[in-house]
């Protein structure tokens, strides 16, 4: 949606100075020449911040608050800029928090198995530090190698594993957060069900629209006696999107069950990850435990799997095979860059037994836009990621794209289904709230924005349809250069 400020009021050298005395000068950056790199995040989104400053702790992210609002600045909290649904880029300018210099691990209770971490520890630094403990974090999302443990909780990230040990909202006990004044304090616990309302569970997801998250206390899980992980060769996305719902309907729940199609094993030939090169799709799924149980596990899904028609079945023989078959997934989206210059990655949650359907109907909207279409995605919890591929240089080729992509939306939710599983809602589908709930729905949860002293100081113009002066941010550059421009 190729976001470009609105046009925001120029920032006072006052509260430049001001963030400088807070800070140091080398934090805070102002130079057009510094900010350009802050204005992406994942996404085709654009937004230039005015200043971006890097905190080092606590009391400075709190000072820069208190800065910001003093001079009536919004501020925006940014991770790693890994997000995928333009949660990190600043729509109208202001104050850019960037939390990557807060990156400690500052304490790890092996016997009640937690971990007190920083925003901008990166995902899969936890899990390796926490290993020679026999424990690891498990929500996994695919960038994990970058992304950070602040933005996961913003937007309340999954990942593969997630379909057996359940998104970020799940292993978040407690939060250290500044709120829009710039006051701290801690929500929840080192305790699960801790009586009252569940904060944590409030702010996880909240996609920085009600405070910055500073520290937060998570909890790990001992690593798995046993892991079996198998790869099943299907001729086409129908017979591998049929499986899925099969293996579910037998009663067995992997740790992980993904689907890649033809297009995206295409563009993964170059990498040499076991993937057949005349594959229609592929399933990658992984069961655990312990190791009588994985044993039974496994051979349930071969069943399954010979039963719904794959031609192959291949499992990993050691660690080194399995980190093999997981790498083609973890780079897929990546390696996507080999077939077109841009791609716009979505996503959606239909039922799974809605899945053949709905991905008929993708590829059917791909057909009539002229965009070919990849899919990856998490099929064991229907959550979908189409990705159209395209070049932006084209013109008119960003409004096909949203376009098509606007439909394939309306698609998952006509299915039942939702308009997004873990990325987020941000600037990318905010318009499309609606679809799912109701204007008193909205409402009360734009309440909540006042209740935490909020409003449109924090993150503004994402999550709502309604929020003030945001309108017209989507489509402001198309609008501002015409349908067929270079955006």
């Amino acid at each position: 949606m190729a976001v470009q400020n609105q046009s925001p009021k120029v920032i006072p050298t006052a509260a430049i100075a001001e963030l400088c005395r807070a800070l140091a000068p080398d934090r805070v950056l102002f130079k057009p020449e510094d900010l350009v790199v802050f204005e992406y995040d994942g996404t085709i989104e654009r937004g230039q911040p005015q200043v971006v400053v890097l905190p080092d702790n606590t009391k400075e992210v709190a000072a820069a608050v208190r800065i910001a609002r003093r001079y009536d600045l919004p501020v925006v909290p940014r991770g790693a800029g890994t997000g995928l649904s333009g949660g990190a880029v600043a729509a109208v300018g202001g104050v850019l928090i960037a939390m990557t210099r807060m990156r400690r691990i500052l304490e790890v209770d092996v016997e009640n198995q937690t971990a007190l971490v920083e925003p901008g520890v990166v995902n899969l630094d936890l899990s390796k530090a926490v290993a020679k403990h026999g424990l690891y974090y498990a929500p996994d999302p695919s960038s994990q190698r970058a992304c950070t443990l602040g933005g996961n909780v913003a937007e309340n990230a999954g990942g593969p594993h997630c379909l057996a040990y359940g998104v970020t909202t799940n292993h978040v006990l407690g939060l250290e957060v500044v709120l829009a004044d710039g006051e701290v304090m801690w929500l929840g616990g080192p305790v699960r069900d801790l009586p009252g309302y569940d904060l944590p569970g409030v702010v996880v997801g909240s996609e920085g629209t009600l405070c910055i998250v500073t520290k937060a206390l998570l909890r790990l899980l001992s690593l798995p006696q046993s892991t079996r992980t198998l790869l099943a060769v299907f001729d086409s996305v129908e017979a591998a999107t049929n499986a899925v719902s099969s293996i579910i309907g037998s009663g067995l729940v992997p740790a992980a069950l993904e689907m890649i199609d033809k297009e995206t094993i295409r563009a993964l030939t170059a990498l040499d990850v076991g993937y057949p090169a005349d594959a229609g799709a592929v399933l990658l799924i992984e069961v655990d435990g312990l190791k009588e149980a994985t044993s039974e596990d496994a051979a349930k899904v071969r069943r399954v799997c010979e039963q719904l028609g794959a031609g192959e079945i291949r499992e990993a023989t050691d660690p080194a095979d399995r980190e093999k078959l997981w790498a083609g997934r973890k780079a897929a989206i990546s390696a996507l860059g080999r077939l077109a210059p841009n791609y716009y990655v979505l996503d959606g949650v239909v039922p799974r037994t809605k899945l053949p359907a709905v991905m008929n109907a993708v590829m059917e909207v791909g057909a009539r836009y002229g965009l070919p279409i990849a899919n990856v995605f998490h099929a064991g919890d229907g959550n979908l990621h189409p990705n159209l591929l395209f070049d932006e240089r084209a013109p008119g080729a960003t409004a096909k794209v949203l376009a098509a992509g606007e439909e394939i939306m309306r698609i998952c939710v006509d299915a039942g289904g939702s308009i997004t599983g873990e990325h987020g809602v941000g600037l990318e589908k905010r318009d499309y709230l609606s679809w799912i709930f109701s204007e008193a729905d909205i409402h009360a949860m734009q309440r909540l924005k006042a209740v935490f002293g909020a409003g449109e100081h924090f993150n503004p113009c994402k999550a709502f349809p309604t929020s003030k002066g945001c309108g017209e941010v989507h489509s402001s550059a198309i609008q501002a250069f015409g349908a067929d421009a270079y955006v």
